[in-house]
């Protein structure tokens, strides 16, 4: 008895599942799944990706005119003579005492 109500529960879930799909089966079903999602992308989630992709470039036309934003600068390269990596001649300084 046990089998048969476990059966019988289980038809009932399938039975809701489908008709909670619209009660179409085999490939009706699929081409339907097809169509509701290709309207949902373009109504819904191309246009959120298409506002989002416009904020960012607003974004980043508004930090490209601000003449005051941050500058990366890198530090100045020490000439491999003055601090003793290469050997040889050194050059001359000049004094600014002369």
């Amino acid at each position: 008895m046990g089998s048969s109500s476990w059966r019988r529960s289980w038809g009932n879930v399938r039975s809701f599942i489908g008709n909670s799909l619209g009660g179409l089966r085999g490939g009706p079903n699929i081409a339907s799944w097809v169509v509701a999602g290709t309207l949902a992308y373009f109504l819904w989630v191309k246009p959120s990706q298409d506002l989002k992709r416009q904020q960012q470039e607003k974004a980043a036309l508004a930090a490209a005119s601000d003449r005051y934003r941050y500058v990366e600068k890198t530090k100045p390269i020490p000439d491999p003579q003055v601090t003793g990596l290469i050997y040889g001649k050194k050059k001359k300084q000049k004094d600014s005492d002369e």
